[in-house]
């Protein structure tokens, strides 16, 4: 998601305390608590906190979020992401710094249906 296209935006200088719902695409540059679900992708921008349990089709993630993230197929974490939580995805993306302390279930069901465990690739090794 790039900047422009989210249907929602919680800039830098906002705070939402709540429930919060959408439909569409949110990008998060501000700070919420309470719970946060969306139909649409979710972009948690740096310097973004975030104290909630969240469900997305898609997130990435380069802000700081304290609850459980459960997101239908992709789940990107960024150099400066910090998770505290447990996550559920089906594609996990982990850039080198990003911060996870929690559980971890990746699948090729993602958060819905009976889950299997994904295939793990090995790194090939040039030599």
């Amino acid at each position: 998601m790039k900047e422009g296209e989210a249907e929602t935006v919680i800039g830098a200088s906002v705070k939402v305390e709540g429930d919060f719902s959408s439909e569409g695409d949110v990008l998060v540059q501000g700070i919420v608590s309470g719970s946060m679900k969306t139909k649409g992708n979710l972009r948690v921008d740096g310097g973004a906190k975030i104290k909630a349990d969240i469900e997305a089709a898609n997130a990435s993630v380069r802000g700081e979020i304290e609850g459980n993230v459960s997101t239908k197929d992709n789940l990107e974490l960024g150099n400066s992401a910090k998770i505290t939580g447990d996550i559920v995805t089906k594609i996990l993306s982990i850039e080198p710094g990003a911060v996870l302390n929690g559980h971890c279930s990746v699948s090729t069901e993602g958060v819905t249906g009976e889950s299997e465990p994904a295939d793990v690739q090995k790194p090939s090794k040039e030599e």
